[in-house]
């Protein structure tokens, strides 16, 4: 599940130019993204959908009641001076991480649709990345008091989010493959060793590959670990047919 916050909104406005105010930018990009991840079967939540403000110390609060997977703030740069810089970059609390390999990744995405590539930077001060209990990033989607930023913004509108949706997807991807997700069939769970001893000698003398995983305050019992969810279930029919209790279980 991911938080994304379109950030200021309401009475802060964030930085303005010509009557361009970056609490729009951020709310439309931030839902068309969003609507990107949920089509890719991602679960979406938004710290705000409409135009109202919330301080970054209740932005980063949502995400921590919510317990989500990682946190994505929107934003838009601005420099003293009109048309001073130009470029994308995101923002970590630290340079480690799946959280760096994600802002990398957004950035190099950007950086192709002709942005400049400023990079990632470290900003263990800003309240939505020290706050937050899960990966989070600050996205700067170029200057909006930079012309040539702002033109191509809205040249590349429906480009900008699909960018920035593939970068996260292609790195929780990464993520993945590096650690694959694998199905165990789970025969018992004992708070007792010994009650769990007893249970996998039998199980090993039928000739199952069962082991003893200690998980919290339990010792739990399970057969085999498989990537394709219908060996894990054929593996279970044959220890419910021997007259065992069974759950499937991913961890």
């Amino acid at each position: 599940m991911r938080k994304l916050q379109p950030a200021h909104g309401g009475s802060d406005p964030g930085a303005v130019y010509k009557g361009r105010q970056e609490k729009d930018d951020n709310l439309s990009l931030t839902k068309a993204v969003g609507k990107i991840l949920e089509k890719n079967g991602v679960k979406v939540l938004y710290t705000r959908t409409e135009d109202e403000y919330l301080t970054p110390f209740e932005r980063a609060k949502q995400a921590n009641e919510a317990d989500v997977d990682y946190f994505i703030s929107f934003h838009r740069n601005s420099s003293p001076q009109a048309n001073q810089y130009q470029g994308v970059e995101v923002l970590v609390y630290n340079k480690s991480g799946i959280k760096y390999k994600m802002a990398q990744n957004i950035v190099g995405a950007l950086g192709e649709l002709g942005f400049r590539e400023i990079g990632v930077q470290k900003r263990p001060g800003l309240v939505v990345l020290r706050k937050t209990k899960m990966p989070a990033l600050l996205i700067e989607t170029g200057f909006i008091n930079s012309e040539k930023d702002n033109t191509l913004y809205d040249e590349k509108k429906q480009d900008i989010p699909q960018a920035i949706a593939d970068a996260i997807l292609g790195t929780l991807d990464e993520t993945d493959a590096e650690n694959p997700l694998y199905y165990r069939v789970q025969t018992g769970a004992f708070r007792n060793r010994e009650n769990a001893d007893r249970l996998l000698y039998q199980l090993l003398d039928r000739g199952y590959p069962a082991y003893i995983l200690w998980d919290g305050d339990l010792f739990k019992v399970q057969v085999g670990a498989y990537q394709q969810l219908g060996n894990a279930i054929r593996m279970e029919q044959r220890l419910r047919e021997d007259g065992y209790s069974t759950l499937i279980v991913t961890k």
